[in-house]
């Protein structure tokens, strides 16, 4: 097991730093929680993608995660989970204290130090027994802090919904993922696979609840999707929404009677996977 040479984590944090100088530039006003805003301009391709994903699932994804629950036994999948955790833990600390959040970073240090030592490199949770909550910030929440606008709705080939700012900020959080520790592409690949496969397993209960509850299975995970991470964005201290104009009311009810506009902030479906969303975001 070894780090990755210092040239190649360089040209990656350049990839990052143009990602990053991408979404400033695609970012508009509009974007940034205005009323009668449009927030899945995009829709007939979204859609098209999200068809493609939920094939890949169904003919793929769902099978082998419903098999590798079936075989292997729950407590060693929630070791593999507390495993790539301790590494969201590591870069939460960070994002957290990039966001000036100091108190949180350093619990977030100490739930790695305490898992790292004491817990077999984070396969065990030992500091979520000695009362260390997750507090779980990547970069995507970083940039909506410092006023970076979600941008439009976008669904991603495999990876599922996001924004423009949050697929921006998706190479920075990758280099804080296991596989870019290690060298050899047989080691990342088998680690990025793992990681799919028991993150699918931990929601294989939720899919088939909205599978039963939602009319339009799409138009559900959007909403989800952009509410939960306005909410994170704010740590769920969310700013009033301005009332929009008398003349945009009656387009702003059409656009969202259309599916083009997110719901108001409350409303997080009870049912939402894990990594579903909030409100319209940042």
């Amino acid at each position: 097991m070894i780090r990755r040479s210092a040239p190649s984590r360089y040209s990656q944090l350049a990839v990052a730093a143009i990602a990053v100088a991408l979404v400033g530039c695609t970012t508009i006003d509009a974007a940034r929680g205005g009323p009668g805003q449009r927030l899945d301009p995009w829709e007939k391709w979204n859609r098209k993608v999200f068809n493609f994903n939920e094939d890949v699932d169904k003919a793929v994804l769902k099978p082998v995660a419903t098999t590798y629950t079936n075989v292997v036994p729950q407590p060693v999948r929630r070791s593999v989970g507390n495993f790539f955790s301790n590494f969201a833990d590591a870069w939460s600390a960070i994002n957290n204290m990039l966001q000036g959040k100091f108190e949180a970073g350093f619990e977030d240090v100490t739930r790695v130090g305490a898992n790292t030592l004491f817990g077999l490199f984070g396969i065990l949770d030992v500091a979520s027994e000695m009362g260390l909550e997750h507090h779980y910030e990547d970069f995507g929440q970083t940039l909506g802090r410092y006023g970076v606008g979600a941008g439009a709705y976008v669904v991603l080939p495999i990876l599922g919904p996001s924004s423009v700012r949050d697929a921006a900020a998706i190479p920075v959080d990758r280099l804080a993922s296991p596989p870019a520790f290690f060298n050899g592409t047989r080691t990342q690949v088998g680690l990025t696979v793992l990681q799919i496969v028991n993150t699918r397993a931990g929601l294989l209960g939720a899919t088939r609840v909205i599978d039963d509850i939602a009319l339009d299975k799409y138009t559900f995970i959007r909403d989800a999707y952009l509410q939960r991470r306005r909410s994170l964005v704010f740590d769920g201290d969310l700013p009033e929404t301005p009332a929009a104009p008398a003349d945009d009311a009656a387009s702003d009810a059409a656009c969202a009677a259309a599916g083009n506009l997110a719901p108001p902030v409350a409303a997080t479906p009870a049912s939402a996977p894990a990594k579903s969303g909030s409100a319209p975001a940042r």
